[in-house]
């Protein structure tokens, strides 16, 4: 069954539509949203088959990915990574929201499936009203990785119709927030105080440390 294609107002998400979302995501789904970057794959922080399904469509597996979380805000931070120190903390306070990944050491609430030698997680408080909108109404994160793979950024898949057509039979929904970016995330590895760069991407880390 192809997926529900579903636009939302990028600056004021229609409330109706977004109750729509995480019912989907409740029920274990997939689905295809904007972010101030570049469109994402996401489901439900808590439901592994969903999980799987993303490593599926990305060709690899859950316990080999870099799934980033999709947080409303800096209180969900502190659920699920440890160990956060004051000069982190206050760089993601003036970053956040906005065009970055931050890798911190992941505490005990990250799922098994995603529990990966590393000990680490990607949390992203994106500068983009639907899916904070979407995290503060399911309650918890959602999984977040970019639709593309990372040596193969192409343009249709800025376009949501584009999109759509691409994923429509893979995932149950897919959002149309307007066209998206083809720059992803700058990924910062903040486990210890120097903030390594990983990936240069949309944010720039010199703006705020």
């Amino acid at each position: 069954m192809a997926a529900i294609y579903l636009p939302i107002h990028p600056q004021n998400p229609e409330e109706r539509k977004i109750k729509q979302v995480i019912s989907v995501l409740k029920e274990g789904g997939v689905i295809i949203y904007p972010t101030d970057t570049v469109y994402g794959l996401g489901c439900d922080l808590h439901n592994p088959r969903a999980i799987e399904r993303i490593a599926q469509i990305k060709g690899i597996k859950a316990k080999k990915a870099n799934f980033a979380f999709i947080c409303h805000d800096l209180s969900h931070i502190s659920e699920y990574t440890r160990g956060v120190s004051n000069a982190t903390f206050r760089l993601m306070k003036k970053a956040l929201p906005g065009a970055f990944t931050f890798v911190l050491q992941a505490s005990s609430k990250v799922p098994k499936i995603l529990d990966n030698n590393r000990k680490t997680v990607g949390i992203r408080v994106p500068n983009h009203p639907i899916p904070r909108a979407i995290v503060e109404h399911l309650g918890n994160p959602i999984i977040t990785t970019s639709i593309h793979h990372e040596a193969d950024l192409v343009e249709y898949l800025t376009d949501p119709e584009l999109i759509y057509e691409n994923f429509k039979y893979q995932v149950d929904i897919v959002i149309d927030g307007g066209v998206g970016g083809f720059v992803p995330s700058t990924i910062v590895d903040c486990t210890d105080d120097t903030f390594e760069v990983l990936r240069s991407g949309a944010g720039n880390l010199e703006d705020f440390v």
